[in-house]
């Protein structure tokens, strides 16, 4: 069955992204549907998959993480405004049978992602 999932780690301090708001949404025809929103637990992931079974369909698909709350509330001393507010991850889904784990990297100056499993 097919689905996306993601997890945020903090590569700045060295734990999960506990708390952190995730939004997921689909883009077509050039809009955005939001299709879930959620916070990052304390192993910073998800409780649930972010979409699943039927409702994953091939196509183009975006994460907002919203870090900039994140490292204002852990309190890092970013400046204001912060560098990275809301991360976007924009990514594509050929194969919807598939699992898509989507996980982000970051700090309060960079990020990064890849297609995990």
């Amino acid at each position: 069955m097919g689905r996306i999932t993601t997890h945020v780690l903090d590569t700045a301090n060295g734990k999960p992204g506990q708390g952190i708001s995730v939004q997921l949404h689909r883009i077509e025809q050039g809009q955005r549907t939001l299709l879930h929103s959620t916070s990052t637990n304390v192993d910073g992931r998800c409780d649930h998959p972010l979409l699943d079974a039927d409702a994953l369909v091939a196509g183009i698909y975006e994460l907002d993480f919203d870090v900039g709350q994140y490292f204002a509330r852990t309190g890092n001393d970013s400046p204001d405004p912060a560098f990275l507010g809301v991360v976007t991850l924009r990514f594509g889904v050929a194969y919807p049978e598939q699992h898509y784990h989507v996980p982000l990297l970051v700090t309060p100056w960079s990020y990064s992602t890849y297609r995990g499993s």
